[in-house]
């Protein structure tokens, strides 16, 4: 049931927001409010302009003209903690943690001075356990944070936000990589709370989440504000349409013709890492012109296969075998010399580095292979990153800007440019479009089709189920570190799938 707007003033007004970037402007004269207990949606393609709003009113960054309100004052520029004072949360699509510290520290940092932290800790863990379970957001909270999964991080981000008792919260792509039945304890927990007079802004790719949760939707393209709709008076196709301008065609690959197998994986075992499991006798073929898509919930050894693939990850038993030729020596660079490209789950972590520009970011896993006797031609590299902005759509205002500065969505094409313009013979799709909006998404899995289709041998990862049966020709299932047989597209529905991802099939083929 979609919440209705209630007749309450404003707790929160934005008036002529601008902020501009050089020559980018990022927002343009934008103009919200937002009442209390309503869900508003903001919508809009990557580098939209929505997180930079969203930014602005949490006070990363300053408005270059316009004012923001909360409960009828103005709010400081710049100032995070006037924001948390005045009652703003707010949920990073990026993740805002301390690695080093246990998830408990996490949340409790900004709440008291560093020297208290280890008092009124019995009290805040029986809070914060409360939290999770309102929430269906299970995670320890003795945890290191850089032990955790993406997901679980994802989880520790809404937890903290939700600990501060926020007014108005701001989510930021929260559920990206929440399974269905997390993001939907999620959503009837915002209910609830709503219905107590909490407000939230709610950023999301996924409209199938903005028409279930929200009863407003705003949509920015471009940097201004196009369009404004009740949730009920809409449809996704009407929002996909608004958010990109034009219509949307949900890509829609032919049969696959697979060919020889390019990697092998016969009987392969890896380590256990702290609570990640490793995997457990995995037989596994990626065969050329085929996508092989692994569904599964997030936790359950994706990470384990995905390490092990791009040679991060040493076998402790089993082998792996390079189109038909047993590996040795399974290391990074063995799986470049295999030509094994790889679009990583963590773009920020594991895909790129901040501070680096858009060209020594396209050339991180081939400047070994196109340097010259160990130096760089950078007027080369920076033509080649040139032809990756343009033929991806990489919107950046040039190849010397620091990716940092990039919106994820951004980003992720940069990452896929450098991963098809070296023309892999394997491809390792981890999280291809998470967090990416619905132009972006088609253009990505259009990419990968394209890819099979000339040959390449692909393995989908992904924790969305409705993208594994629209693009896989064979799927897996993964759990605890055992993969599924072999299903065929079409042999399965989500449901029997929903049953392998929770183990019972596997205890069924026991």
């Amino acid at each position: 049931m979609t919440p209705k707007t209630p007749a309450q003033g404003p707790v929160l007004r934005l008036s002529g927001i601008t902020k501009r970037f050089g020559n980018l402007t990022a927002n343009d004269g934008i103009s919200l409010s937002l009442a209390r207990g309503e869900v508003v949606a903001l919508l809009g393609e990557n580098g939209a302009g929505k997180t930079t709003l969203m930014n602005i009113l949490f006070g990363h960054y300053t408005a270059d003209e316009g004012t923001v309100q909360v409960m009828g004052r103005d709010l400081p520029p710049g100032q995070p903690g006037a924001a948390l004072k005045a009652g703003v949360g707010m949920v990073h699509q990026h993740f805002t943690l301390a690695g080093n510290l246990t998830v408990l520290d996490n949340v409790l940092l900004g709440t008291r001075p560093l020297l208290s932290l280890s008092s009124g800790r019995a009290e805040a863990r029986a809070r914060l356990a409360q939290l999770a379970r309102d929430f269906g957001l299970a995670v320890d909270p003795d945890a290191r944070v850089a032990t955790l999964s993406v997901g679980e991080r994802q989880r520790v981000e809404i937890l903290k936000a939700l600990y501060r008792d926020a007014r108005v919260l701001i989510l930021d792509e929260p559920t990206a990589v929440l399974t269905p039945q997390e993001a939907d304890a999620l959503f009837e927990t915002l209910r609830k709370m709503t219905a107590q007079g909490l407000s939230v802004i709610f950023i999301s790719h996924k409209l199938h989440e903005v028409m279930a949760i929200s009863s407003r939707v705003l949509v920015l393209r471009h940097g201004k504000l196009v369009g404004e709709v009740a949730t009920t008076d809409t449809d996704r196709h009407q929002l996909a349409t608004m958010m990109v301008g034009a219509e949307i065609t949900t890509p829609a690959p032919a049969k696959a013709r697979p060919g020889a197998p390019l990697l092998t994986l016969e009987q392969v075992s890896t380590a256990r890492h702290g609570e990640r499991p490793g995997l457990t006798a995995v037989d596994l073929e990626l065969c050329a012109g085929q996508i092989t898509g692994l569904a599964g919930v997030s936790g359950n050894g994706q990470g384990a296969l995905a390490d092990l693939i791009s040679g991060l990850e040493t076998p402790t038993g089993g082998r792996i075998l390079l189109a038909g030729e047993p590996v040795a020596d399974w290391t990074p660079r063995a799986a470049l010399d295999g030509r094994i490209g790889r679009i990583p789950e963590d773009r920020h972590k594991t895909g790129t580095i901040a501070d680096f520009t858009l060209t020594e970011n396209a050339v991180l896993e081939s400047y070994a292979t196109t340097a010259t006797r160990g130096w760089m031609n950078w007027r080369d590299a920076r033509t080649s990153t040139e032809t990756i902005i343009d033929k991806y759509d990489v919107r950046c205002p040039g190849p010397d800007t620091r990716i940092r500065l990039l919106s994820g969505g951004n980003m992720q094409k940069l990452i896929l440019g450098r991963v098809l313009e070296a023309a892999p013979r394997i491809i390792l799709a981890n999280q291809p479009v998470r967090g990416l909006d619905i132009g972006a998404v088609t253009y990505v899995q259009e990419q990968l089709i394209a890819a099979r289709d000339a040959g390449a041998a692909i393995l989908l990862i992904s924790e969305d189920l409705d993208e594994i049966l629209t693009l896989s020709d064979s799927i897996r299932v993964i759990s605890g570190g055992r993969l599924s047989p072999a299903f065929p597209r079409g042999s399965k529905t989500p449901a029997e799938l929903g049953q392998w991802m929770a183990g019972q099939g596997f205890n069924h083929a026991a």
